[in-house]
């Protein structure tokens, strides 16, 4: 609605939830669409929610699929209601996808901006706070999601994401630095051709198409050019910013250890922000912490989720208080 249309809601029954419960309460209202857009672990229970409702997601919380993996996605096909990433990178694979079979593909790729530090060594990075670290030089986010992009553990989220939504292995999942941020995903086929999605950073687009699809609409984005384009892709590196290689281990070895890396990850950003530690720090408690992983169990249930996810927080905070 405009601004001077806000009136038209005043007579509408609206009812207002709070507390313990209620994202879920309201994922599990009646709904064409649910667009979970809430930050870290927190949105998995609305995900779960809008699922067993049968509402179709619209899913911009990357955690639901890092902790819930393969007993989320299980859960969304059981109902046969869509699960539409929104994410701008898996926006635009789910894309290039579009009318394909897994047999024709090869790789799936994943782009990152770099964030603000991309380029720079350890020694440059020692003793970096949280204000250089919130200057992204594309997106405009919330505090802890930028900070994950400059980590690159958004990127290696986004691999487990990635892994889970589309059925392709790690190994089949390519990373590749786009400082442009024009590149937002492809597709690497069989046969050696490449399907790349490209649009100005600008959320509208895939959040209009989680909430849309299979349609589309003019949301007023502005179109790129190519009279005098520039796309440059580099490798990651992996050795300053730990955090990507750490977290394509934890999805690798399953169970409990995405879910402990998530948790582990969320303290150690909140850490940061709150100058307990510094940046090259992040890596460090999540390191830590994946180094102690019991047997949890089977992460098959929100109560087992759950459990991981408290176990992994109250080691977090014993890492972070370890390394002040």
């Amino acid at each position: 609605l405009e601004s001077g249309d806000i009136n038209a809601l005043l007579d509408l029954p609206i009812e207002k939830i709070d507390g313990t419960g209620a994202s879920a309460k309201l994922a599990a209202a009646p709904a064409d669409v649910v667009l979970n857009g809430i930050v870290g672990y927190a949105g998995l229970a609305a995900t779960v929610a809008a699922l067993k409702s049968d509402n179709a997601v619209a899913l911009a919380n990357k955690e639901s699929l890092v902790a819930g993996g393969g007993w989320v996605m299980r859960l969304a096909q059981s109902t046969g209601k869509d699960l539409i990433p929104v994410d701008s990178e898996h926006s635009a694979i789910f894309q290039c996808l579009a009318g394909r079979s897994e047999e024709e593909v090869d790789e799936i790729l994943l782009t990152a901006s770099g964030g603000p530090f991309f380029g720079r060594t350890k020694a440059e990075l020692a003793g970096t706070g949280p204000e250089a670290a919130l200057k992204h030089p594309t997106w405009r986010m919330g505090p802890k999601i930028t900070v994950d992009s400059a980590t690159m553990m958004n990127k290696g989220l986004e691999a487990i994401e990635a892994h889970h939504l589309f059925g392709v292995s790690y190994d089949n999942i390519r990373v590749a630095v786009h400082r442009q941020s024009l590149v937002h995903g492809g597709v690497i086929f069989v046969d050696g051709s490449v399907i790349l999605h490209a649009a100005f950073p600008d959320m509208r687009l895939p959040i209009s198409y989680g909430i849309l699809y299979p349609d589309r609409v003019n949301v007023g984005a502005k179109p790129i050019g190519f009279g005098d384009a520039q796309w440059t892709f580099e490798e990651p590196q992996s050795d300053v910013f730990r955090c990507l290689p750490l977290a394509v281990e934890a999805g690798e070895r399953g169970g409990a250890y995405p879910v402990v890396l998530n948790a582990a990850n969320e303290v150690a950003v909140r850490a940061f922000l709150d100058h307990g530690i510094e940046f090259l720090g992040i890596a460090d408690v999540v390191e830590e912490v994946l180094e102690a992983v019991p047997d949890l169990g089977a992460m098959d249930n929100m109560e087992a989720i759950a459990n991981a996810d408290r176990w992994a927080r109250v080691e977090a905070e014993k890492a972070v208080t370890q390394i002040r």
